[in-house]
């Protein structure tokens, strides 16, 4: 396994951690982090991910309840929720990642951590939320600059 998938299964549970047991975002990382054999570098994309998803969750959460057509956030499986977090901001902030790879990666972390319909639940609203990657994408291309994820965190 790759350490970029580590590091997002690794920021997974830090947001589960903070939604379900309603810890802080620092204190969350530290536990799921500390005893870790992660590299470096997968540990740093660890803390990225789940920052940035933590400090844009209202948005994000409007995103996905918008696709996620007669399901609300809270009424959602914890671990697919968090998956829906986690790959929508990393779509949204990470230009510098294939959109197909997050969304192959949330599909499989959701087959491993919850079921295996959730795969295709979580497929379903992120083949969505792609398109405003998409929007977003055109947008620069005719000038207008589009953040990195490294600038929101």
């Amino acid at each position: 396994m790759g350490f970029r998938r580590q590091a997002r299964e690794s920021a997974l549970q830090i947001l589960y951690l903070v939604d379900v047991g309603k810890i802080k975002g620092e204190e969350a990382s530290r536990a799921c982090l500390a005893e870790t054999k992660l590299p470096p570098r997968a540990k740093k994309f660890a803390e990225q991910l789940s920052a940035g998803a933590l400090l844009h969750s209202a948005d994000l959460d409007k995103t996905i309840t918008k696709y996620a057509e007669n399901w609300e956030i809270g009424r959602m499986a914890a671990v697919d929720r968090n998956i829906l977090r986690l790959a929508a901001f990393e779509l949204l902030h990470y230009k510098e990642t294939p959109v197909s790879v997050v969304i192959d990666e949330a599909v499989e972390i959701a087959k491993s951590f919850s079921t295996h319909d959730s795969g295709k639940f979580v497929n379903g609203i992120l083949d969505k939320i792609k398109i405003e990657r998409e929007n977003a994408e055109s947008k620069l291309e005719t000038g207008k600059s589009l953040p990195t994820g490294r600038d929101h965190i």
